[in-house]
């Protein structure tokens, strides 16, 4: 342990950390733009300087080493001349746009400026060029509002291994981008939607489907339909002043019908769906020698990271859609023929906490039920902008309920929103599906959790050991695929989540996201598993319906038509 002292205040850290580590231990605060807690610590903002006793300069707190005896100063005349210097100096290069930013009233930057108590950019002069990429379904960027930061360029690269975007130039001429110039549309991007969790301003935002949505809402020839994910409901509550990992699904419920959607239902009951189909499809790879490891299929950002980087590992995905395509499928096939509704006049609307998505409504397969399968997708943070926008008082809403019949769920369903949870909802099923027998205790615990990449073994009687491995982030996606690649391999079934921890932090979840935050809107979502009535997914009565009136067996050719899909070889360039 080391001792220093931070403003007349004696803190003892670990050797290793930081003087801001150590401040924040004291709960002194120190204001930060480039620093990412547990991703990146680069001092490229300026914002973060002290002055240390015997140290002529001053130094960035996020990357200066704690030492012994070293005293250390974050609110002197001369630090706080400095910051403010630093952050006058980031506005003067950036747009003065606050009221029509997306990130108005939760920008870092504008934070920071109030909190300097600055009114007033004293440097004014030429601009960095500025422009917007739009071109892609899902994210959003504005050059002209990027600081430089590069916690975009960390994430990329660093946890999703993706270098779709990344620093050049030099001086004034740098910037943060594709190469070339390119749009993010015409990379290797996988629409993860991770730098836009991490960006401090609005420089890289979501491609927002608001207006298309109010204008369906608004036309009385259309029947809206929304759809929402289970890590929304575990996370739509910051965005009204809730902690986080506080379910708000009744809330949210009656808010979404006051917006004027005329049906919604539950994507955790295709969720339910999913295992039925995916649990099948391993069992019969299993039993009949198929390509294993068989891979989940669930998250649209992970498949197209295997598309561009590991095409030839493609017979390895399991073929089953996303739970919320699946839905789209079956909304307007199934229940337009039960609710007697022509198709052409139904809207799909998902909303969902990945970004990713957006793309994936939009790819030309996702239409098996002879219309487009989702019109639209909104992220968490698009519907809390909306139901901002119908001055509804969220709080105060009294819980409404799903409608019935694509609206019932398990417990299984619910736990999909975290990394480990498809594993573990598929291996409920799995196991009673090839025993026969009643699996007594439903909780795999061994992969649940924020480690990058668990494994487990499961006793299935009449097959022998069944070896998983969860991973997620997609860096260690890429390990696993490495291993499967040079065949040492050698699980059954693999889980892989684009985005660290799962769904719980997509790309389109309020912000700010950390390893504390997905922990808690994780274990609200094991909560409710742990609270419902049938906690596997086969259990669920409607899904035992559906097959009865309308799919016939699971991976019959009914449902191999509307709940399956396949996928396309990518470059990489």
């Amino acid at each position: 342990m080391i001792n220093l002292t931070i403003n007349g205040q004696n803190i003892q850290v670990e050797e290793g950390a930081t003087i801001l580590e150590a401040a924040l231990k004291a709960d002194i605060h120190i204001p930060t733009l480039c620093y990412l807690p547990e991703v990146q610590a680069i001092g490229a903002c300026r914002v973060c300087l002290v002055e240390i006793e015997g140290n002529r300069n001053l130094q960035a707190a996020c990357v200066f080493p704690a030492s012994e005896g070293l005293v250390v100063h974050t609110n002197s005349e001369r630090v706080r001349l400095a910051r403010k210097f630093s952050v006058e100096m980031l506005l003067s290069n950036h747009p003065m746009e606050c009221l029509t930013c997306a990130r108005n009233l939760n920008c870092e930057l504008q934070k920071i400026a109030e909190e300097m108590g600055i009114r007033e950019v004293r440097f004014t002069g030429e601009k960095s060029e500025g422009y917007i990429d739009d071109f892609s379904p899902s994210i959003r960027r504005d050059q002209s509002k990027c600081i430089l930061c590069r916690r975009c360029v960390t994430v990329c690269q660093e946890i999703q291994s993706v270098s779709a975007i990344f620093a050049q130039g030099r001086g004034f001429e740098t910037k943060v981008e594709p190469a070339f110039d390119a749009s993010l549309n015409d990379m290797a991007c996988t629409f993860c939607g991770q730098c836009s969790l991490v960006c401090p301003v609005g420089a890289i935002t979501e491609k927002e489907d608001i207006d298309e949505v109010w204008a369906a809402l608004a036309d009385p020839t259309k029947i809206v339909i929304a759809q929402d994910a289970p890590a929304v409901r575990a996370a739509l509550g910051e965005e009204f002043g809730y902690p986080p990992g506080t379910l708000v699904t009744g809330k949210m419920l009656a808010a979404v019908r006051r917006l004027g959607f005329d049906r919604v239902f539950d994507t955790n009951f295709t969720a339910d769906l999913t295992i039925i189909e995916e649990g099948n499809e391993l069992l019969k790879r299993v039993k009949e020698g198929g390509v294993l490891p068989l891979i989940t299929s669930c998250s649209p950002g992970w498949i197209k990271f295997i598309e561009h980087f590991y095409p030839t590992l493609l017979t390895h995905l399991s073929t089953c859609k996303s739970p919320h395509q699946m839905l789209g499928a079956l909304v307007k096939t199934y229940y337009a023929e039960k609710a007697g509704i022509n198709p052409k006049d139904m809207v799909v609307v998902s909303v969902m906490p990945c970004t990713a998505k957006k793309f994936e409504c939009n790819r030309p397969e996702m239409n098996d039920s002879g219309y487009k399968d989702v019109d639209y997708v909104l992220t968490t943070r698009e519907l809390a902008k909306m139901i901002r926008q119908a001055g509804i008082d969220f709080r105060n809403l009294e819980d409404d309920i799903y409608d019935d019949p694509l609206g019932e769920y398990t417990g299984a369903a619910t736990i999909f929103g975290a990394t480990g949870g498809v594993m573990e909802a598929a291996l409920r099923t799995a196991y009673e599906v090839a025993t026969g027998k009643t699996l007594e205790n439903v909780d795999f615990t061994a992969v649940r959790g924020l480690e990058g990449i668990k494994e487990a073994s499961v006793p299935i009687e009449g097959i022998g050991e069944v070896k998983v491995a969860v991973a997620h982030g997609l860096g260690n996606a890429r390990k696993l695929m490495e291993k499967i690649k040079d065949g040492s391999a050698d699980y059954h079934f693999i889980e892989i989540m684009a985005c660290p921890g799962g769904c719980v932090s997509g790309g389109g979840q309020p912000i700010p996201v950390n390893n504390e935050i997905r922990r808690l809107r994780a274990e609200a979502l094991y909560q409710e598993d742990r609270s419902l009535k049938y906690r596997k997914s086969h259990e669920n009565p409607s899904i035992k319906r559906i097959y009865e009136e309308f799919l016939g067996t699971p991976l019959g050719e009914q449902s191999h038509h509307l709940l399956h899909t396949k996928y396309t070889a990518r470059s990489r360039f």
